[in-house]
């Protein structure tokens, strides 16, 4: 499995798993656990989930399946923009906590960015890392300007942006992927295959073919590629996570990219941040 190193020198796994909408149906439950606890297996030990998800559900369902395994795991966890403040993200914080069943979050996020000061959030991260609570802090869906504010209130110390980046939506490339990777924060790529639309492309599954791999590991092999980036594909089953881990090993020749950028064409003007 390759490795993202962070501000710290720590390395954690390029290919991470995701939880949007894991924890909310009783019936799933059991293929969720084992498809987290399958992934972990395979590499795939940093975790993402927020406390959005399933309001809690996301946290607890993790915290079950993973919490005998937590000296393993990297997890990340999100803060909702109305609890960013400092005041009420300690809080926020805490419950997070209790719901995954451990005494710290490694990289813990502003989910995106609300009516509250990035200045005042900057300085709640840091009392959650000085306190033990968090190990790393960063945010989530914004963009170079916001992200330029966020440097200038104190928040050149954030260690990545989680963002929508897919082979469908290469809008970032032009401007915030380069920005980022310059300052060394790190890029988190949710929603990489789109929540499964991009695996019905035709040159996807075409390509997919000549490599004897799935469309979802060509888009998530594409996303690898990159040398400061870490993908959180979510799986609903062992089976799905044992595929997700298996692009980790797939190799895109120069052929093979460049029938992706014909297909998924690279921007060549600055576009809005896009968010799901």
């Amino acid at each position: 499995m390759a490795t993202i190193t962070l501000p710290g020198g720590e390395t954690v796994p390029a290919l991470g798993q995701g939880s949007w909408k894991m924890g909310e149906r009783r019936d799933l439950r059991a293929a969720e656990v084992a498809a987290l606890r399958a992934g972990v297996d395979a590499g795939m030990t940093l975790i993402d989930t927020a406390e959005m998800y399933g309001e809690g559900a996301a946290e607890t369902l993790i915290g079950e399946a993973l919490g005998d395994r937590r000296d393993e795991l990297f997890l990340v966890s999100k803060a909702y923009p109305h609890n960013a403040g400092r005041d009420r993200l300690p809080k926020a914080c805490e419950a997070s906590l209790r719901r995954l069943g451990t005494e710290r979050i490694d990289l813990y996020l502003l989910h995106w960015r609300g009516s509250v000061p990035l200045a005042e959030t900057v300085d709640a991260m840091h009392a959650l890392r000085d306190a033990g609570k968090i190990r790393y802090w960063g945010v989530s869906n914004l963009d170079v300007e916001d992200m330029a504010e966020l440097v200038a209130a104190g928040g050149d110390d954030c260690a990545s942006d989680q963002i929508l980046y897919n082979l469908g939506r290469r809008g970032p490339e032009f401007d915030l992927l380069p920005w980022l990777d310059a300052r060394r924060m790190i890029t988190m790529a949710y929603s990489p295959v789109e929540q499964g639309r991009l695996v019905g492309h035709p040159i996807l599954k075409q390509v997919a073919d000549t490599l004897s791999a799935t469309p979802a590991q060509v888009a998530l092999a594409w996303l690898l590629r990159r040398k400061n980036l870490i993908a959180i594909p979510k799986a609903g089953t062992a089976a799905h996570a044992r595929e997700n881990a298996g692009a980790a090993d797939l190799h895109l020749g120069d052929e093979v990219l460049e029938a992706l950028d014909r297909a998924f064409p690279a921007p060549s003007t600055p576009s809005r941040l896009e968010m799901l």
